[in-house]
């Protein structure tokens, strides 16, 4: 979580019990795909086994690439490996009621495939019409609610810096002792910085969220 969505200890219920449950929609898929892992790297499966383990990635990691009907097997489990081996992380998403930052999308990537993406206002080009409209109606906003697995199926951790969109860094506009500044950042933390992790969203409540984005954040019932 943020620093700044923190709540009293009366007020944590809620939050305790929607980590648990993230946690586990985690641990579950963790489970389900180190299992596809040990068999791909067994060679004994059958056809049918692969186009199981590709349900799994497109359904349950929600990774699509329209062109995986033309690979041959030895192909495809190629390519099945490489998405699931990565690291993984579950998400909550709390409905849009107007809080300032990013939110969830799918998202096409530079290999071609479409998968989950935490994208953030500064990352859309509010000078086209039909994006800054997709962005204005998202329904879900995203409340930096994260669990993470960062081993591999073999115990060995993920070197992260293989995971990056370089390419997703941005120019944001910030200002200093009075002066309106523009600030080159790198990818952020959980956008373009897990841009190549398995992603997951699950919707959990707003009394799991509790911003101070201001100072008058701090007025709220939820911070006294």
């Amino acid at each position: 979580k943020n620093i700044d969505n923190v709540v009293p200890d009366r007020l944590k219920t809620d939050t305790v019990t929607y980590k648990k449950l993230i946690a586990g929609v985690l641990v579950s898929l963790q489970e389900k795909t180190f299992e596809y892992l040990h068999l791909l790297d067994s060679g004994k499966y059958t056809h049918e086994q692969i186009m199981e383990v590709l349900q799994f990635v497109q359904k349950d990691l929600l990774c699509k690439n329209p062109e995986v009907g033309n690979l041959e097997d030895s192909e495809l489990v190629l390519y099945l490996k490489k998405k699931l081996n990565r690291p993984m992380r579950v998400c909550g998403m709390v409905k849009n009621v107007g809080e300032p930052g990013g939110g969830p999308f799918l998202a096409y990537n530079a290999d071609g495939t479409i998968s989950l993406q935490i994208l953030e206002s500064s990352q859309i080009d509010r000078k086209d019409s039909a994006k800054k409209e997709m962005f204005d109606k998202g329904t879900y906003f995203n409340p930096v609610d994260l669990v993470c697995a960062i081993r591999d199926y073999k115990g060995n951790k993920f070197d992260l810096t293989k995971y990056v969109d370089k390419a997703t860094g941005f120019i944001s506009h910030k200002s200093k002792n009075g002066k309106e500044l523009k600030a080159l950042e790198l990818p952020g933390l959980w956008n373009g910085a897990m841009s190549d992790w398995n992603t997951i969203f699950v919707e959990v409540p707003l009394s799991t969220f509790n911003p101070v984005k201001t100072v008058n954040d701090l007025l709220r019932e939820e911070h006294r």
